[in-house]
This record gives structure tokens, sequence and C-alpha cells, in this order.
């Protein structure tokens, strides 16, 4: 499963190094991200708890967590990579703040992964490959229409109402690509020559959509569930990737190729679930163009959102 290969992949794009990489090559998306959690932290009322969890911690490399700490009685980092974590509060150099901070190693999604992983086990693979693309792709499509997603997920140590301020940190595009990239990355292995085919079956988009669907949900209520009457939440999401092949260029449509992320009804649900105090779009770039190796880079959407009264 990629979430496996987390550890690896969060020691090459986080970290204070990577940071600094970011303050040379995308300086806006630092602020844009700091500006966002800073502004819910000013909108916490003094009548909600006074703590912050943040999920999809990993070393909060955009996060600005030596403010977030010292505006907070309690500051709770959410990820499956737990040494990512402790990377993030080593960079403390006062040991009073790292006091303040509690590690909670788990997976955010409720082990949706695994449960995809456990149904594709069931297909009989090779007799699919067999009968052909539809066979294959409907077998696809069935795996993500009978996959369980706990909504909310539970994660343990974490209680219903029991915090001030609750920030998603640019991970709900990674729940709702690594699942279905494990399943079309099982479909190339056993089918090479059918990878791409899904583009082309209607039943299998029409299932990819609606788990997308149910995982924004289930963090969605999540985020609900774990804040407290009057508290605020921070929702950081990259919502559209894109390439482009010369430096300079990235914020040319005409030069680049984009691809979302999240489906368009997306900004619904946030509406849907929470009232809308701000809203924020960015761009910001990941990797340069070196080579015939294309630059990419993402879109940004950033809320500071309220519970419905």
């Amino acid at each position: 499963m990629r979430i496996d290969n987390l550890p690896y992949s969060n020691k090459q794009t986080q970290g204070a190094q990577r940071r600094e990489w970011l303050r040379h090559h995308a300086p806006q998306h630092l602020a844009s991200c700091s500006t966002c959690i800073l502004h819910g932290l000013q909108r916490r009322p003094h009548s909600a708890a006074q703590n912050t969890l943040i999920l999809g911690a990993g070393t909060c490399t955009e996060v600005p967590l030596t403010e977030v700490t010292r505006a907070s009685d309690e500051v709770v980092l959410v990820d499956l990579d737990r040494e990512a974590m402790r990377r993030a509060i080593a960079e403390f150099a006062t040991p009073s703040l790292r006091k303040r901070i509690r590690l909670a190693a788990y997976d955010i999604s409720g082990g949706v992964s695994a449960n995809l992983v456990q149904l594709m086990k069931q297909q009989d693979w090779q007799y699919l490959v067999a009968q052909g693309a539809i066979a294959v792709f409907d077998a696809a499509a069935q795996c993500l229409e009978q996959c369980p997603i706990p909504d909310p997920p539970e994660i343990p140590t974490l209680g219903e109402g029991e915090f001030g301020l609750v920030l998603s940190s640019l991970v709900l595009s990674q729940l709702l690509s690594y699942p279905i990239l494990d399943l079309l990355d099982h479909v190339q292995q056993v089918a090479p020559n059918l990878l791409g085919e899904q583009e082309r079956h209607r039943r299998y988009q029409e299932a990819a959509q609606t788990f997308r669907v149910r995982i924004i949900n289930a963090h969605l209520h999540l985020l609900h569930y774990l804040l407290d009457k009057g508290g605020i939440v921070v929702l950081l999401s990259d919502i559209r990737g894109f390439a482009f092949s010369v430096y300079g260029t990235d914020h040319d449509a005409a030069h680049r190729r984009s691809v979302p992320l999240v489906p368009r009804i997306f900004p619904e649900l946030v509406r849907n679930n929470f009232s809308v105090l701000e809203e924020t779009q960015w761009e910001w770039i990941t990797d340069l163009p070196e080579g015939e190796r294309l630059g990419r880079g993402y879109e940004v959407v950033g809320y500071v959102l309220e519970c419905q009264t």
C-alpha cells in the first residue's frame, strides 16, 4: 500500500530542509498556510477548549508550530508517520514547548487502504484479465463500491468535542488518491496493457468519484466530531495538480497540464458541513523541471470554518 511508503517519501518532501527550499521557490505557499492557521487561532473563542489538533501533521513543514504551541494549552499531532512528527518537535529549542505536544500515530482514514486491499485479494484477477477490460474494471469498480469507509473514522485517544482548533493539514488529497492508486497499481501489475482503459469505463469512473466523495464526507465529519462547541476548523487541501516543462511558465495555463485531485462538488460538501469564515486559494511548486523531467505544483484551497448554527 502506498501509505506504507509514507515514512520514506516524507523524508524527501518534508522537514526543515524542505521548508527552506519552499522559502526560496514557493514563499507564498508557506505564507498562505501560516496566515490561514493563525487566523484560525485568532478566531478561536476563549469559551472553546484552548487546545489544537493537527491531522496529517507529518513534520509540520507548512505549520507555524511554535506560534500554534504558544497559543495552545496542548497540541496533538496525528499522522501515520511517528518519526516525522518526532522530527517536527525536535526543531523546538525550548523544552517547555515540547512538553505541550502529544503524538498520536494513526491512519486518519480509519484503514480505508487496508479495507480496499482485502477486497482486491478476493478477486480472481487472472480470470478477469482473460475476460477483458470490461470484466477487470467492473471488478475494480465493485471493490470501490463495497469498500468500508468509517464515517467518521475512529482515532483512539481522541474524544468527541475535545479540541478548540482542528487543522487538516494538506492531507485530504492523499486520503482520496492513495487507495485508488493502490488499485490501479494492481491492475497495472496483472494487466499492464489495460492501464488507461479505466478512463473509458463508465461504472469504474462513477465508482471512483463516489468513493472520493465518501472519503471527503467522512473526513469532514471527523473534523466536526472532534471540534469543541464554538471551535474553529482550518482545512488546507490540494485541489488540483499541474505539470510544466519550463521554469517560469508554471502560472501560464498554455504551458502546463492540470489534473483535478478533488471532485468539483468539494466546495459544496464543505459548505454542507460548516460555515465558511474565510476562503483563500493559491498555488505552489513542489518540483522544478530538470532535463526531460517535468516540474510539478499544486493549486491549494485554505478554509477557516466554524460549525453551522
